[in-house]
């Protein structure tokens, strides 16, 4: 009976929260995290920033958390900030046709950028009460492009983030009042409030090390298995031809998953009996923190007047519905508690372990807006209390202070630090988190220590989760340092050059560009932006003036009034200029009419005598570098710019090439460098040349090194 009503209830919220991403808001599936990162790295992602994909996914995270999941809302919470971040800086929806006359000087790339970073960390700052925490986490993961202005913005923001939240609960309990409006308690503003810090031998980092390098190769595997999952999942939903029935059998595998997490959490308790837990009447909070609150779970409980005068009270408790039947943030609350030594044993910590790593890991990527945080520190935590019994039990229980450490709860700890820095691969941030978490100042040096090593050991086997999802959602993301290898030899990029990896024979624009040939070579490409060259003198060469956006000549072709016959160049007039917004934009407002006018420019002689002018519009601050300029530099200014395109000429300042964000993709940049360093035939004798120079280069580099 148990069984039907959880799953009742957790089918209903569960189908409605798949459906919110599936039918309303597929850009909400399934955290949002690894779009946002690719986003802020100069990626461009359709309706990531909708105002039904913050509805859809607001919708799904609270269904899926509160459906019995093996999830948290982390990863939506980011998402949702950035939203909030983007939304109320450009004040303009497409979806309900409002664009306010406010806030005008933001809408542009940079601004918007800058709000979307600070608003993914107000996110991670009101999940987990940590302002330093989710500033770092920006800092760290999510942000591609930074500065000190961007730095402070995020701090405030964060800071405003934690406040709200922690007047919010001081006050309310879901949705109760509680009359303590301003007043924040400890225990309920720190997520999992460790009350009693321990003295710390350096003996303890023995073990430290241990659950460092368990949680590196445990993170590793957790990364490679949820790929792999991820993997299958497209293959098998992408072979079903109809789109109804794929985004069915998506809602259908999130209710098998939902079925496997409640017979698990269900039927798996009644297989552990009873333990007892004593404690005195001063002390009734362990009694009472093990109160299961359903039924079939409650062991027996009694209370006796000892010899002394003082009431003793016996409760008993069911181990593994404590682990698995609460959910995950009460589970953790558990586990980092100290002074418990043996409350929980061998057998149901394993148990749970097992069963939350293969589901959790089976959950992420699911068709739910859902996040990954909760169940990674859960799922450390029980290795790291795993780890703590098994120093009880060789040196038993330590009431002297040398030996305090000694302790479940705080090995509990580290292993949760441990394992999420194994699956994200972060140092910085997630040590602050951690702190500011728990409250333990005092296993700083233990958190990093165990944070340190999980990350050195994560990366000899994989990269993290989100770079992983990056690579397989094809987001094209580029690193902060390209690494590129050749016969299993990594290679130094200041050996090349920007010719080895442009485009050549790119397709150029001049000052005044006739309407029909405009048309066809916009219906004919799919480039994103072209360079626009003139002529300075009849006798002088075309030489790079800037670059135009291909969504900007799709505008000006929208407005024939700015049309003009060709004459001499005073006769184009600036009385019907455009101005900077019009042009500016992200998506064509309508893509079926845009292709009507393009086949009516082409076909239509009368257009083959009319002109633009694209001097005002050309964007002449745009980047340009020499053939001959570092390839490694090169890749530093792309990235550190958010370049979409990047010029390439010759010392003539003749453009010669464009260098795209496919260009410098790990497989393509490789690809091109293998050609460059292949054997070619004699008859090119500078190439040939050239390439064996950069062979004798590669070769006493590696012998310097």
């Amino acid at each position: 009976m148990t069984w039907l009503c959880v799953l009742a209830s957790g089918l209903a919220m569960v189908v409605f929260s798949s459906g919110s991403v599936l039918f309303f808001c597929p850009a909400g599936s399934p955290s949002g995290l690894p779009e946002i990162i690719g986003y802020l790295n100069g990626t461009s992602i359709q309706h990531l920033f909708n105002i039904k994909t913050f509805l859809g996914t607001f919708v799904s995270c609270v269904l899926a958390v509160a459906s019995g999941l093996f999830c948290g809302p982390e990863g939506p919470m980011i998402h949702l900030g950035a939203l909030l971040g983007c939304g109320l800086s450009q004040l303009q929806s497409d979806t309900l046709g409002v664009r306010l006359p406010v806030f005008t000087r933001f809408r542009n790339s940079a601004d918007k950028r800058s709000f979307v970073t600070a608003g993914a960390g107000a996110g991670i700052a009101s999940v987990f009460r940590a302002p330093i925490g989710g500033l770092l986490f920006t800092f760290e993961e999510v942000s591609s492009f930074w500065d000190i202005r961007l730095a402070w913005q995020t701090f405030f923001c964060c800071l405003m983030a934690t406040f709200t939240t922690d007047l919010l609960s001081s006050s309310l309990y879901g949705f109760v009042y509680r009359g303590h409006f301003g007043f924040f308690e400890a225990e309920k503003r720190i997520l999992f409030w460790v009350k009693n810090l321990l003295d710390l031998n350096v003996l303890a980092f023995i073990p430290t090390i241990l659950l460092g390098v368990l949680g590196g190769l445990l993170g590793a595997l957790f990364v490679s298995l949820n790929i792999k999952i991820n993997k299958l999942r497209m293959q098998f939903f992408n072979s079903i031809p109809k789109l109804s029935l794929r985004k069915t059998s998506k809602l259908l595998e999130t209710v098998l998953i939902l079925v496997c997490t409640t017979t698990v959490t269900v039927y798996l308790p009644y297989f552990f009996p009873c333990t007892p837990v004593t404690s005195v009447r001063n002390n009734s909070e362990i009694m009472n923190q093990f109160k299961r609150e359903i039924p079939e779970y409650r062991c027996s409980s009694s209370t006796w007047i000892g010899p002394d005068g003082i009431r003793y009270s016996n409760q008993t408790f069911n181990q593994a519905a404590a682990l698995l039947v609460e959910n995950g943030k009460q589970g953790i609350t558990y586990l980092f508690k100290r002074g418990t030594h043996e409350e929980f044993g061998y057998l149901s910590l394993c148990t749970a372990l097992a069963f939350y790593f293969i589901l959790s890991c089976w959950t992420a990527g699911s068709a739910v807006a859902s996040g990954l945080v909760i169940p990674v520190l859960y799922t450390g935590a029980l290795y790291g209390r795993i780890i703590g019994l098994i120093l009880v039990s060789i040196f038993g229980v330590q009431t002297n202070e040398y030996g305090a450490w000694i302790d479940p709860g705080l090995f509990a700890a580290i292993g949760a630090a441990s394992f999420f820095s194994g699956v994200s691969r972060l140092t910085i941030s997630l040590t602050v988190i951690m702190v500011e978490i728990t409250n333990d100042v005092q296993s700083l040096l233990l958190i990093m220590l165990a944070v340190m090593v999980a990350k050195m050991v994560g990366d000899l086997f994989n990269a993290s989760l989100y770079s992983s999802l990056l690579k397989l959602k094809c987001i094209p993301y580029l690193d902060v340092e390209p690494f590129v290898h050749h016969r299993r030899k990594w290679l130094n990029l200041e050996l090349f050059s920007a010719r080895d990896v442009m485009e050549p024979g790119v397709k150029v624009l001049h000052l005044k560009e006739n309407v029909a040939s405009l048309a066809r070579l916009l219906a004919s490409t799919s480039h994103g932006g072209f360079p626009v060259v003139c002529r300075p003198k009849p006798e002088h060469p075309e030489v790079f003036q800037g670059t135009i956006k291909r969504f900007e000549l799709c505008m000006l072709l929208e407005n024939e009034h700015i049309f003009e016959p060709e004459a001499n160049d005073e006769s184009f007039s600036s009385s019907h200029l455009l101005s900077y917004e019009k042009i500016t934009v992200e998506k064509l407002p309508n893509l079926s009419r845009l292709t009507t006018l393009l086949n009516r420019y082409a076909t239509d002689p009368q257009y083959q005598q009319l002109f633009i002018n694209l001097e005002p519009y050309i964007n002449r601050s745009s980047m340009s570098v020499q053939a001959h300029f570092s390839l490694q530099r090169t890749y530093i200014i792309f990235r550190t710019l958010g370049l979409r395109h990047l010029t390439v000429v010759d010392p003539q300042n003749q453009v010669v090439g464009v260098i795209t964000r496919k260009d410098l993709m790990p497989f393509p940049l490789e690809e091109r460098l293998r050609l460059q360093l292949a054997p070619q035939s004699p008859d090119v004798e500078y190439e040939g040349w050239r390439r064996q120079e950069i062979c004798n280069l590669l070769h006493n580099f590696e012998q310097v090194t």
